[in-house]
This record gives C-alpha cells, sequence and structure tokens, in this order.
C-alpha cells in the first residue's frame, strides 16, 4: 500500500510528529484506563452472574440499555462536536461548556421523564419493581459526565475520562451490587433492584469525579446567561453528528436489542457477559477520539488533509493490531473465560468468538468516521443509518432462521452476533472509501504484519486449549498476547509506529 504523500516542508512535518505524539500519548493513557476498567468490570460481572444469575443479568441489561440510548441522545453529539464548538467559538470557554450542559440537561430530563412515564420500554416483559422504575434518573448524570469529559479532552485531558469511567464507575458498580446483594438479607428489594441500583449509584459517582476537574480547568461561567436560541441553533446544528452517534452506538446494542425480544432472559444474560468481555476491543477506538477529533479539526483549519489521511491511517493500524490481539487472546481459550462468570456462561463461547471479530472488522469504520464527521456528517449520517438497517434485518433473519430450523436460543444469539460482523464490515469499507475519494489518498490499516503475527498466536492458543481450563486462562492468555506482540513489534511496528510506547516530556 503506497503511504499518503509526505508533508511538503520540515515545519508540517514537525508539527504532523507533535500530533501524533499527542495522539500516542493520549491512546496510551486511556488505553491504560480501559486496561483498569475491565479489570475492574470482572469482579461486577462476577457478582452478577454468580449471584444474581443470568436471567437477572439479563433484565438489568435490557433496561440499561435504554438508558444509555437515551443518554447518547442526550449529549446531542457533543462528546465529538464540542471540540469543534470550542475551537470556533470566541467567547470565553466556560461559557460554551456550560452551554453545552444546560442543553444535555435539557434532552435529559425530557427522555428521562418520557422513560418514566412508559416504563415498559425498559422492561418489556413488564416486570419491574417500583424502585426500578425510576431508572432513568441515571440519564441526567450519565450525559453530563460525557460532555463534562469531552471539554476536559478538548485540552487534552485524558486522565480525567481515566478516573471517571475507569476507575471510579465500575468499582462504585462493582462495590455497590455486591453490598445490596448482602443487604438483601435483611430486605428482599434490595436484592431485587441490586443490579440497576448500582448501576445508578455508578453514573453519579462518575458524574462528580467528572465535574471537579471541569471546574478547575475551565472555572466557573461568568456573566453568562442561558440562550435559548443559540441552544435551539446548537442542537439544530448537531443533530447529524447526534445521530451518528447513536447509529454507531446502536450497532454495538441492537443486537442485544433484538435478542432480548426473541430469547429467554438467561440467554440475554449470557450475551451480555460476552459483550461486556469485548468492552476492552470495543473501546480501543475511543482511546485516541478525544485527542483525534483536536487534532483533526486543527487541520481542517489549515486545510492540511495528507496530515489527516495519515493520522487517520496511523491511528487505524494501531488501533487494529491491538484488537487483534486482543482478539486472539480472548478468543481462542473463549471456554475458559465465559466459565469464569458460572457454568451456565460457557454456552456464549461462540457469541464471545464473533463480537470479538466484529470489533477487528469495525476499526477502519470509527476512524474513518472521526474525520468524516467533520468533512461529510450528512453522507457519514447515510450510511450509518444503511449499516444499522442492514444490521437489523440480519438479526432478525437469523434468529428466525435458527428458530425454524430448532436451533436453541445460543445459536440465535451467535446469529446476531454474526449480524454485527457482516453489518460492520461493510461500514468499514464503505466509510474508509468515502473518506479517501474526499482527502484525495487511500484510506487503510491493513499491513500484512497483522497476519504474520496472528498465525504464531493461534498455534498457541490452540496448544493453551488442550490445557485445564485455569492454566488456559492464566498462562495461555499473556503467552497469545506476548506472541502476537514480539511479532507485531518486529515486523509490523515501524519508528512512526513506536512512538506509541515511547514517553514524550511536554
Amino acid at each position: 500500500m503506497a503511504d499518503p504523500a509526505l508533508p511538503a516542508n520540515p515545519t508540517d512535518a514537525q508539527a504532523e510528529q507533535a500530533d501524533i505524539a499527542a495522539l500516542a500519548k493520549g491512546g496510551r493513557t486511556n488505553f491504560f484506563g480501559f486496561v483498569l476498567r475491565l479489570a475492574a468490570s470482572v469482579p461486577f460481572l462476577f457478582i452478577a452472574g454468580r449471584l444474581y444469575g443470568a436471567a437477572t443479568l439479563g433484565r438489568y441489561a435490557s433496561a440499561t440499555l435504554v438508558v444509555e440510548l437515551a443518554a447518547q441522545l442526550a449529549t446531542l453529539g457533543q462528546k465529538r462536536g464540542l471540540a469543534q464548538q470550542l475551537a470556533k467559538e470566541d467567547r470565553a470557554s466556560a461559557t460554551t461548556v456550560a452551554d453545552a450542559l444546560l442543553l444535555t440537561t435539557l434532552v435529559s430530563v425530557l427522555c428521562g421523564l418520557l422513560l418514566w412515564l412508559v416504563p415498559i420500554m425498559m422492561f418489556p416483559s413488564g416486570d419491574y419493581t417500583p424502585v426500578e422504575r425510576l431508572l432513568p434518573v441515571a440519564i441526567l448524570p450519565r450525559a453530563l459526565g460525557d460532555v463534562a469529559l469531552a471539554a476536559l479532552a478538548y485540552r487534552f485531558d485524558v486522565g480525567a475520562t481515566v478516573r471517571a469511567r475507569a476507575v471510579v464507575e465500575p468499582w462504585t458498580q462493582s462495590l455497590a451490587a455486591g453490598g445490596l446483594w448482602l443487604a438483601g438479607a435483611w430486605w428482599l428489594p434490595l436484592r431485587e433492584s441490586g443490579l440497576i441500583l448500582a448501576y445508578a449509584a455508578a453514573m453519579l459517582a462518575a458524574m462528580i469525579t467528572a465535574f471537579v476537574p471541569l471546574v478547575k480547568s475551565y472555572g466557573l461561567p461568568r456573566q453568562w446567561a442561558p440562550r435559548p436560541g443559540a441552544l435551539l441553533r446548537l442542537a439544530n446544528r448537531n443533530l447529524p453528528l447526534a445521530g451518528a452517534d447513536a447509529v454507531e452506538w446502536g450497532t454495538r446494542k441492537l443486537d442485544l436489542f433484538i435478542l432480548g425480544t426473541f430469547a429467554p432472559a438467561a440467554v440475554v444474560g449470557i450475551y451480555y457477559v460476552a459483550q461486556q468481555v469485548t468492552t476492552l476491543p470495543q473501546k480501543l477506538k475511543t482511546s485516541f477520539e478525544p485527542i483525534l477529533g483536536p487534532v483533526i479539526t486543527r487541520n481542517l483549519r489549515e486545510n492540511n488533509l495528507g496530515a489527516i489521511a495519515r493520522q487517520v491511517c496511523q491511528v487505524g493500524f494501531w488501533i487494529t493490531a491491538a484488537q487483534a490481539g486482543i482478539a486472539l487472546a480472548l478468543g481462542l481459550p473463549g471456554k475458559g473465560v465465559m466459565g469464569l462468570f458460572g457454568p451456565n456462561f460457557v454456552a456464549g463461547t461462540g457469541s464471545l468468538a464473533l463480537l470479538l471479530a466484529a470489533e477487528v472488522v469495525a476499526a477502519p469504520a470509527v476512524v474513518s468516521e472521526a474525520a468524516l464527521i467533520y468533512v461529510a456528517r450528512l453522507r457519514n449520517w447515510w450510511i450509518s443509518l444503511g449499516t444499522i438497517a442492514l444490521q437489523a434485518g440480519l438479526t432478525v433473519g437469523l434468529i428466525v432462521a435458527a428458530r425454524e430450523l430448532g436451533y436453541d436460543g445460543t445459536v440465535e444469539a451467535m446469529g446476531a452476533a454474526l449480524a454485527l460482523v457482516i453489518s460492520l464490515g461493510l461500514a468499514s469499507l464503505l466509510k474508509s472509501r468515502l473518506l479517501g475519494s474526499i482527502l484525495g489518498q487511500k484510506i487503510s490499516n491493513w499491513r500484512w504484519a497483522l497476519l504474520w503475527a496472528a498465525v504464531p498466536a493461534v498455534g498457541v492458543g490452540m496448544l493453551a486449549r488442550l490445557l485445564p481450563e485455569w492454566i488456559e486462562v492464566s498462562l495461555g492468555i499473556p503467552a497469545i498476547l506476548g506472541v502476537y506482540g514480539l511479532v507485531i513489534w518486529r515486523r509490523g511496528f515501524g519508528p512512526e509506529d513506536r512512538v506509541l510506547f515511547r514517553k514524550h516530556k511536554n
């Protein structure tokens, strides 16, 4: 593959190297945060699977799924659009952030009121407690926390996201879930609603953790007053971005939602655990997104399209390489990984493998979209809309086909995961080609070194599967990662890639 054209002069080259260094630093910090988050999420999944059971976990997954969608919509695309708004505004940054938070608050209240009035949207079975019906109050802290972290990311404060989303949120949820289950021995309603109460507590704690550095960084707005007209214009301007965000988020959740309408709650709970195990590779793209957005907006302002192409390809390869390694490490010993959460969860091994594969094929789409939301919002939106429509049709079709052929819910779940693989693969092809045509450069994450690294890693994984389950997990996963990482480092990473692992002084 021919690389995009090099920078025209040394000054541009130095600026671009500084951008790559910033991307690498932000990516390292956020990646470390997601490793922490995965480690902190394991106790919650263990508690939920072993103590509450797959059926209760499935009901929790369906309810919080709707709440998270509402919170996603309530941000109105400002998780990514706020960077562009801050770059353009002549007013004090604190007032711009205040407008964004107020707009999110208004939409969050409307969404929360709707779900409280129509709880069947969260609980399709109609089975919920009075406490669980109050779950929509979690929309506000979730959405406000996302906007606050986006504002901090604009100033390259990725550490705030790590603290809020990777430390405080998952550990609060795990500790609350365990504590409420124990307290349920004296008062049963706490145990019945324990997972959902733990979720609400985690969202509130994460929001507070985000707001403390936000106030320190931006300060309180001075001489600020709500501007209804400006807020309406901002909402209207962000609608395409909000739609793209909702669709991109929906492609990771639609399978669970549709599965919940066809399969028993226990099957949904098993599939939910498989989804959570894929959290780390799924979130790798957002390791770079908070930094990639400001870098792209600056290069657009300077009309430096070649730099954008190179940065997208660079970050895309980093994400693909990491996702492929993690997919192999978690997928090959999949039975042992799923068995950690209980014997019943081993049935989700096939779904886990497909979900991990989906994250690998999705990488070109997500990095291309990081630039498309600024240069082709509507076209990106239409591709995203087509993707989720295709996924919905495939998911329903494969689930119905599995049912007609007499297969159980486990195979239906695998059908939902396969639909995700196909739809995300097509989206990657279309979005990378669209961005390439706009920038006049070829956009590709692929390097043959990915294949060279995967072959020996698969061999190690197959050998690990011959060992007892606990050895397969405890030794097999690091062995697979070690072999893959060694090959990709020697055969795939050049000097420009190794900056990802090099610390730079500020």
